[in-house]
């Protein structure tokens, strides 16, 4: 009885696709699947920049309760016994060593509306290659040509592998008004001359 129903509905489907001019057919799976993968690529950016959000806000407030409450001496069982708990309730995702890389996160990027103009183009490895960059001035002219350029991950890694930054005028410059640069470039988009010729040469 099943199988009959099956291949009277399937049987139905065909009769309604012939009743259907094939053009219209086509234009309308074309948009229906423009619709279909836009909307799945929207949601995953929103997700990724949703949890990339969410692992700075556990990092700042790790970090806040270690440091804040002078509890550095033994911040270091704090995360294992935070760790262990949180694996148990949330997976994997959560183990010490992704805490403490969250921990980072929340130090070397302190101010929350920096991490948000990073998170909506930013995934969480792209922030794990810039946050280990120990030099500040580095490490924001990666996070905001990756932001600027949409590199991806790779393209990332190797711009910091052939030493980019140290090949353009602005690592030359004195750190204030390097620094400056790239708050222009970061609150209004605006690219000094030369980053535009870094850009023109470079990317």
């Amino acid at each position: 009885m099943a199988d009959t129903n099956r291949k009277r509905n399937l049987l139905q489907v065909h009769e309604d696709t012939l009743t259907v001019p094939k053009v219209i057919q086509e234009e309308l799976l074309i948009d229906l699947r423009h619709l279909i993968t836009d909307t799945r690529s929207a949601v995953a950016v929103t997700i990724n920049a949703g949890l990339t959000l969410l692992y700075w806000r556990i990092g700042e407030r790790i970090h806040r309760e270690i440091l804040g409450k002078e509890r550095a001496g033994y911040g270091e069982q704090i995360v294992h016994a935070l760790s262990a708990q949180l694996r148990l309730e949330f997976g994997e995702g959560f183990g010490k060593r992704n805490l403490f890389n969250m921990i980072r996160f929340a130090e070397v990027f302190p101010d929350e509306y920096v991490v948000r103009s990073l998170v909506p183009t930013l995934s969480w490895t792209h922030i794990r290659l810039i946050m280990y960059i120990d030099d500040p001035l580095k490490r924001d002219f990666y996070a905001e040509m990756s932001r600027i350029e949409r590199w991806s991950t790779r393209t990332l890694q190797q711009k910091i592998d052939s030493m980019l930054f140290e090949r353009t005028a602005l690592s030359k410059k004195p750190d204030l008004l390097a620094q400056q640069e790239l708050s222009a470039l970061r609150t209004e988009d605006r690219m000094t001359p030369d980053l535009v010729f870094f850009r023109s040469l470079y990317s």
